[in-house]
């Protein structure tokens, strides 16, 4: 719509500026279609038609220019709403994966502890045992040693007796 009333301004100038002109080229007469002489009113008229065509094509321009400033402006609003959000969504993971972080470090803090006391109970248990064990043998050469000496005195009673 524009472009037609642009090219319709361009053709009106074109005729008001060289076909009216006074000074007129000798031409074939055959090749010229002439018109009458037009009237002042006439030009008066024509250039009321351009302006009325130019205004209505500048208000066409800023009526354009208006709405592509809006959409660019709600698109810039929407735009900027999605950042916001997406940052508030990143800012919310960052905080869930640090909570995460610190109660997996708590747990393998917890882990390690326990750990920490289970080998040191069975460290304890098995120098218990090894002490049980050496009580053990302890008692079995005492036990051998008492028996070696029953013995002995039992020999010496049936020596004696007998």
């Amino acid at each position: 719509m524009a472009f037609r009333a642009n090219q319709q301004l361009r053709e009106d100038m074109w005729d008001y500026r060289y076909k009216s002109s006074p000074v007129e080229a000798p031409v074939e007469s055959e090749k010229i279609v002439s018109f009458p002489p037009s009237t002042s009113r006439e030009y008066g008229t024509s250039a009321l038609n351009l302006v009325q065509q130019a205004a209505d094509i500048f208000g066409d321009m800023e009526t354009h220019a208006r709405e592509t400033e809006a959409r660019a402006q709600s698109m810039y609003k929407s735009l900027t709403e999605k950042l916001q959000q997406a940052e508030m969504q990143r800012d919310s993971s960052e905080r869930a994966r640090r909570e995460i972080i610190s109660e997996l470090n708590n747990r393998i803090r917890d882990v390690t502890r326990a750990l920490q006391q289970a080998e040191a109970r069975i460290t304890e248990a098995d120098e218990r045992t090894v002490a049980a064990e050496f009580r053990a043998q302890a008692a079995e050469n005492q036990l051998y040693k008492a028996n070696c000496e029953l013995a002995a005195v039992e020999d010496a009673i049936r020596k004696r007796l007998l």
